[in-house]
């Protein structure tokens, strides 16, 4: 069994080229509700190549990108270390390996579901300042779709045994209430990316439950996502809509002491 932290080593350039960034209003939020500003210190929790990490940074003072995975911090890295407010940092949400109290904002970008709850909750606390703010980012598919969408997870679900189990484990409300606190407030903000036929495979492949080269099922997907595109293409290129979510609360209030 491969594990979360190593599911995505054989991704990570389909990762870098192809997975969405965030739209500009979801960094707006947390500059006008959750702290983010040129005096904060921020942890990126499961950063993965610094996709959030990189819109964080001309905000802030210093973002620590929290990552186990060694390839994909090694990305992040690669692209991300000239900025002096940058701090690669190996670790995980459950053990970050942060100083004590020496955080405003946590945020995590398409990683909770990957958190184990209880601990990640502790963990948070023994690392933020009073009056920190925790934000769990993530681009999912907007209910009303479209007629490719449809198509496409169709094709998954026929092809990839993960599918459901992932995406269902992703927009888990109690769970982030859970590590958020009872005030958990959520917000959406419109996104998408357009793709050609090469882009839209390396996107598919950038996900951790897709098939990959070797498997019985990565040709029968691959011949399926042809079809699709073609069914649905405009101009050599299709539309993948998502709808950016935001949860977000303050993790301590600016009067609590330090915790236990």
């Amino acid at each position: 069994m491969v594990t979360s932290t190593e599911r995505f080593s054989s991704r990570v350039d389909n990762y870098v080229r192809y997975r969405p960034s965030y739209p500009p209003q979801a960094i707006q939020l947390l500059q006008q509700r959750c702290g983010l500003n040129p005096r904060a210190v921020v942890a990126d929790l499961g950063s993965g190549t610094g996709i959030l990490t990189q819109l964080l940074l001309p905000c802030a003072s210093k973002v620590a990108a929290v990552e186990p995975n060694d390839p994909m911090r090694a990305a992040a890295e690669a692209a991300l270390g000239a900025d002096q407010r940058f701090a690669s940092v190996k670790g995980t949400a459950e053990a970050t390996t942060l100083p004590a109290a020496s955080i405003d904002l946590i945020v995590a970008g398409q990683a909770f579901h990957w958190f184990k709850v209880a601990p990640a909750r502790v963990e948070a606390l023994r690392i933020t300042r009073p009056g920190a703010w925790g934000a769990l980012l993530w681009n999912e598919h907007p209910v009303d779709g479209s007629a490719f969408l449809a198509d496409y997870e169709r094709l998954l679900r026929r092809h990839a045994s993960e599918y459901d189990a992932v995406v269902g484990s992703r927009v888990d409300e109690p769970a982030m209430r859970e590590y958020l606190g009872p005030a958990m407030q959520c917000a959406r903000f419109p996104n998408q990316q357009s793709f050609d036929y090469a882009g839209l495979v390396g996107r598919v492949m950038s996900s951790s439950y897709a098939p990959e080269p070797g498997h019985l099922e990565h040709e029968p997907l691959l011949a399926g996502l042809k079809r699709v595109f073609a069914a649905h293409q405009h101009g050599g290129r299709i539309l993948f809509p998502y709808v950016t979510l935001v949860y977000f609360a303050q993790l301590r209030s600016p009067g609590d002491g330090e915790p236990g």
